[in-house]
């Protein structure tokens, strides 16, 4: 994680096994510091980058790269190990040193089986929530929806939801007002509740106008 800076994430898009431990994996790299990303890749023993490209994140400060790559992982390796319990990997980050992960399992007793597992493979680990639901989270995607949004969203809106995000304005309790946002982006409380309500309606109608 120190070759991408603090406070940077990778977040692990899609992943594929090939075979002898060399999986073929997509990422999201978030940066807050101008990083080579290639040149930090290519640098780590057992990786081979097939495809780099940086993607627009408005003014937050925060650089987003997509890469796709060969990398032999070490074992064992946390996907590997959700998966043969037959866990679906909804999310896999990587920030600040800490492996974050979302599974979705079918049974309470699947989900013990898994956290024994990941205990003695791994040594500890710290549940954060449990829900139960009755749809499962979809499995790791290839970052496609990030890639729509970027295409239909302006880049006003683009910076309009990505400052509020990372302001907290979604956050419950909120943690930052709509003045609070507009002031930092340098626009009126008045255009931020436009773009944001813009935004908004143009992301929901991607997810539910196929429905």
């Amino acid at each position: 994680m120190s070759r991408i800076g603090e406070g940077g994430s990778i977040d692990v898009d899609n992943a594929f096994y090939v075979e002898d431990g060399e999986w073929l994996e997509s990422f999201t790299i978030a940066t807050t510091e101008d990083v080579d990303i290639e040149a930090c890749l290519e640098d780590i023993s057992g990786v081979s980058v097939f495809y780099t490209q940086s993607i627009p994140s408005g003014s937050s400060g925060r650089r987003l790269t997509r890469a796709v790559v060969f990398v032999n992982e070490p074992y064992p390796y946390i996907l590997e190990v959700a998966l043969r319990r037959h866990a679906i990997p909804n999310r896999l980050v990587v920030q600040d040193g800490t492996v974050s992960v979302i599974v979705t399992v079918r049974e309470w007793e699947d989900f013990r089986e898994l956290a024994d597992d990941v205990e003695a493979k791994f040594g500890t680990f710290d549940l954060v929530r449990v829900s139960e639901t009755e749809r499962p989270g979809e499995p790791l995607d290839s970052g496609r929806l990030t890639d729509v949004l970027v295409s239909k969203l302006s880049e006003d809106q683009i910076d309009v939801l990505e400052t509020a995000y990372s302001m907290g304005y979604f956050s419950v309790p909120r943690e930052a007002s709509a003045q609070d946002v507009a002031d930092a982006l340098g626009i009126q409380q008045s255009t931020f509740s436009e773009r944001i309500r813009t935004a908004e309606h143009t992301f929901l109608e991607l997810v539910f106008s196929a429905r």
